[in-house]
């Protein structure tokens, strides 16, 4: 076992506690407004983003066109998106959130603000810094070994 084994093995526990409580509120704050986390993801997106084609939208949130079709017709149902013709592309469609589709994702933000505040407010700035910057190193590991955990 490497030297500082057992620390990381702890770390990790904690990283994978970690998901689960946040992956726990994330579904519970999105269930309150009616929606699933995919459907979040599509609203997240768009938010951030701006206008975008489904084509764009599918390849951002890593799903298929026919998945995000799926879940841009739930959403538009309800009044969150809208779809156009693209002004450039007669055959691409055009995505953007609505007044009400804006509203529930300031709804989201504010929540996530709230918690940021709650979680972080007492946390020096250095250590927070520190600690951001952990995280992206952590997450950039992530991405790099996949999903089988090993390079």
């Amino acid at each position: 076992m490497p030297e500082g084994f057992p620390s990381a093995r702890v770390s990790l526990d904690r990283l994978f506690e970690l998901a689960e409580v946040l992956g726990a509120m994330m579904q519970r704050g999105v269930a309150e407004r009616g929606l699933t986390t995919a459907r979040a993801g599509v609203l997240w997106a768009l938010f951030h983003e701006g206008p975008m084609t489904q084509s764009a939208l599918a390849g951002k949130l890593g799903v298929t066109p026919r998945n995000v079709t799926g879940l841009l017709d739930a959403l538009q149902g309800d009044g969150l998106v809208a779809r156009a013709a693209h002004p450039t592309d007669r055959r691409a469609t055009l995505v953007s959130l609505t007044a009400t589709g804006r509203e529930v994702t300031a709804e989201l933000r504010g929540g996530r603000d709230g918690l940021a505040a709650l979680l972080f407010a007492d946390m020096p700035p250095g250590q927070l810094d520190a600690f951001t910057t952990s995280l992206a190193r952590i997450i950039e590991r992530l991405k790099a070994v996949g999903p089988t955990g090993r390079e």
